[in-house]
């Protein structure tokens, strides 16, 4: 933990990755951060494997530095605490459909009128102003709606997913960064609620575009859009004699040490070879060019001679792979601690000017329940009151 937004108190209302991620972000960075689950808790508890504890992987990679108090919000008593709880808070956090937390009755008019100067963040499926909103969204749907599935397609294959929680992680650092510029805003003297609108088609449209937009940018028709060189059927890892490596020669004096090393003196001779602009013309012929050229040598010799001639290159690393990777090791990337567990992916990025705190692991499901409402104000009498009336379920 870093003691960046020590002080910051972030009400956290969020499940699954998408809200967590956020919330996860600013408990690295010092912030106070409470979470706040149903009886049942949060969906990603349970999602296969689970550690020792009884907790997922997804859920201790997802919440740690957090608190965890569990509220039955369809009781008066439970909302009566987190009535309290957005009052003590400077930031509300959510990952619910709109219809969702307006039904719950915490929608912005409604925590804005407790909290008259609450940062209220709504990480969405689909932006409110459009006629998508309130749809559900999930990644692989995210995918598909953000042109993320589609971009194989573009290479002649099958339109596929990333297998990875792509969108759910794209949109979540989306929405950090707005938070965090709204925060700013607050401490430059910005006064009164503050609300934040961050949505997942959104987030993955913008990222996806961002290159592929291309000519479609200067008014071209939507056709136009896609970064050509992206699409080059040899644009991928390349097969060398016993096994695969990725290797990017993109300037001219990268390409022409490599054509060197390997002899292309076809290519070099070539007539488009030295204008950028031709060359960037002829890019997939490159590329045709570096596939056939990297089967002549192993891994090991490739590794060598593109460190040799200064172009970019990583071998083509497994999971297992980043697990035994010896420069995260250096930097300490899979350090745990305090979380608990045997490896951890820390926080990237680093403060050198502060001193690293230890990291508070994931909390089991109501474990601070009592702590928390305890710096609400509530003695045992009212919390004896509030068990009573349902308000911490099964848990307070």
């Amino acid at each position: 933990m870093l003691p960046v937004l020590s002080g910051l108190r972030v009400l956290d209302l969020t499940t699954v990755i998408y809200g967590p991620l956020i919330g996860q972000v600013l408990g690295d960075l010092g912030a106070e951060v409470i979470k706040v689950e149903g009886p049942e808790g949060d969906l990603a508890r349970a999602i296969q494997p689970r550690g020792p504890q009884g907790d997922s992987a997804m859920f201790v990679c997802n919440n740690r530095n957090k608190r965890s108090i569990v509220l039955d919000l369809k009781t008066e008593a439970g909302r009566e605490v987190f009535d309290r709880l957005i009052g003590w808070s400077e930031v509300f956090l959510h990952n619910m459909r709109p219809q969702a937390i307006d039904r719950l009755g915490y929608g912005f008019a409604k925590v804005a009128a407790i909290n008259p100067d609450i940062i209220y963040c709504a990480a969405l499926g689909f932006g409110s102003g459009g006629r998508y909103a309130g749809r559900p969204a999930f990644d692989d749907v995210i995918q598909a709606a953000g042109g993320i599935a589609a971009l194989p397609s573009y290479r002649g294959a099958d339109p596929a997913y990333v297998p990875g929680v792509m969108a759910d992680k794209v949109a979540a650092l989306t929405a950090t960064y707005g938070l965090l510029a709204a925060i700013a805003s607050r401490a430059r003297g910005r006064t009164g609620p503050i609300e934040v609108e961050a949505a997942m088609f959104e987030s993955v449209a913008a990222f996806v575009l961002n290159e592929h937009l291309a000519a479609a940018a200067f008014g071209g028709p939507p056709e136009s859009a896609g970064y050509h060189r992206m699409f080059a059927a040899d644009r991928r890892p390349y097969r060398t004699r016993d096994g695969w490596i990725a290797a990017l020669p993109y300037t001219e004096q990268q390409w022409r040490r490599l054509l060197e090393f390997t002899g292309r003196r076809d290519v070099l001779d070539a007539p488009w070879f030295g204008d950028p602009g031709e060359r960037s013309a002829h890019i997939a012929e490159l590329y045709t060019v570096l596939a056939e050229e990297m089967t002549r040598f192993t891994t090991a010799e490739w590794l060598r001679a593109l460190q040799s001639l200064d172009i970019p290159h990583a071998p083509v690393n497994r999971l297992e792979d980043l697990l035994r990777d010896p420069h995260l090791q250096d930097v300490n990337f899979f350090e745990p601690n305090g979380t608990g567990l045997a490896r951890a992916a820390r926080q990237p990025v680093l403060y050198p000017g502060y001193e690293e705190q230890p990291d508070r692991p994931a909390p089991p499901l109501g474990a601070d329940t009592t702590d928390v409402a305890t710096m609400l104000g509530y003695d045992e009498a009212a919390m004896g009151a509030l068990r009573a009336a349902g308000a911490f379920g099964r848990t307070g």
